[in-house]
C-alpha cells in the first residue's frame, strides 16, 4: 500500500537516450527547431486549456503528456505528426480522463481560433499581434465538414499517443506537494505559495523538459526556493531541501532552469517575429527546406 502511494507521487522519467535521440532528430529536425515547436506546443495547449475553461491540474497533465510523446527514437516525429494534432488530442485525452470532460467540438473550435492567423492572440501563430478589430468568424470557425474531418483526426492522434506511451498517462504534479512543504518550513505565506505556483507553471514550458527529467519532489523545493528567495522570507537553517530528499546539485540545476525561462521565450519571440512557429506537417518541411536552401547559398 505504501508503495503505491509513493508510486502516485512520481513519474517515470525521460533516460538520457531518450532526450539525446528522438525521432524527430532522427528525420532530420534540428535540435533547436524541435525544441522552439515543442515549448511553442506546450504555451498552445496552456492556452486552449484556460479558454475550454480546465483546471490548471488538467492542463498541465496535458503538457507533461504532450512533451512525453516526442521523447526518444520511439515516440512521436515532427515529420509524421503535426504538434498541433498531439496538442489537441493531449488535452482532449487529459480532460477525458478527468472529472471535467470536454467535447471534440469545444477543443477543436478552441483550437481553430488559436491557430488562425487573422484570429489569433498567440505570437507564435500570429506574429503581427491580436487584430485590433475582432475578425468575421469565418476566419475561425469549423464548418460542419471541416469539423467531421478534424474530429477524426483528433481520435486517430489520440490513439497514436495511447500506443506511443503504452497506455501509461498517470502524471504526479509537483503543485500538492510544494503546499505539504510549505506547511511544512512553516512559510505558507499567500505571497510565496503565489510564487511557488507561477514558478511551477511555468517550469511546464521549460525547454530543458524539467516535468519529464526531476521528479515531482524536486520540481516543488525548487520553486519554493526561488519564490522564497523573491519574497525576501528566510527559510529554516541548513539544507532544508535534503530533507525533502533533493540534493544541492539537483536543486541549483533546477532553480537555473526555471530562472532562465524568461530569457529563453524572450529570444524566441525575437527570432521568430516575422514568421509563425511551424505547428503543421507542411510548415515543418518547409522550414527545414528553407535552413537547407539557406546553409547552402541558394
Amino acid at each position: 500500500m505504501a508503495a503505491t502511494g509513493l508510486k502516485q507521487l512520481s513519474n517515470a522519467l525521460a533516460t538520457p537516450d531518450q532526450l539525446s535521440n528522438s525521432s524527430s532528430s532522427i528525420d532530420g529536425v534540428p535540435s533547436d527547431l524541435e525544441t522552439s515547436i515543442r515549448v511553442a506546443g506546450a504555451q498552445l495547449t496552456q492556452t486552449a486549456g484556460v479558454l475550454l475553461g480546465l483546471s490548471q491540474d488538467i492542463i498541465a497533465q496535458a503538457i507533461v503528456i504532450f512533451t512525453r510523446f516526442w521523447l526518444g527514437a520511439d515516440g512521436g516525429s515532427l515529420r509524421i505528426y503535426s504538434a498541433k494534432d498531439v496538442s489537441a488530442a493531449s488535452l482532449y485525452l487529459t480532460a477525458k480522463l478527468s472529472f471535467q470532460p470536454t467535447s471534440p467540438r469545444s477543443v477543436l473550435n478552441v483550437y481553430t481560433l488559436l491557430l488562425s492567423q487573422d484570429a489569433s492572440p498567440l505570437w507564435f501563430v500570429n506574429p503581427r499581434g491580436a487584430p485590433a478589430q475582432p475578425p468575421a468568424p469565418e476566419k475561425y470557425l469549423l464548418t460542419e465538414g471541416g469539423y467531421q474531418s478534424a474530429r477524426l483526426t483528433l481520435l486517430r492522434i489520440e490513439s497514436v499517443i495511447l500506443r506511443t506511451l503504452g497506455f501509461d498517462t498517470h502524471v504526479a504534479l509537483p503543485h500538492t506537494i510544494a503546499w505539504t512543504y510549505l506547511q511544512t518550513l512553516g512559510v505558507a505565506r499567500p505571497a510565496v505559495a503565489r510564487g511557488v505556483v507561477k514558478h511551477l507553471n511555468a517550469a511546464l514550458l521549460s525547454p530543458q523538459l524539467l516535468y519529464v527529467t526531476h521528479q515531482p519532489n524536486a520540481l516543488a523545493v525548487a520553486a519554493i526556493y526561488l519564490a522564497a528567495r523573491e519574497e525576501g522570507v528566510k527559510l529554516v537553517d541548513g539544507n532544508w531541501w535534503e530533507v525533502f530528499d533533493v540534493d544541492r546539485e539537483e536543486l541549483g540545476f533546477l532553480v537555473v532552469g526555471m530562472r532562465s525561462l524568461e530569457g529563453y521565450l524572450r529570444r524566441e519571440r525575437q527570432l521568430w517575429q516575422t514568421q509563425a512557429i511551424p505547428m503543421v506537417l507542411e510548415d515543418v518541411d518547409s522550414e527545414i527546406e528553407r535552413r537547407r536552401m539557406m546553409d547552402e547559398g541558394e
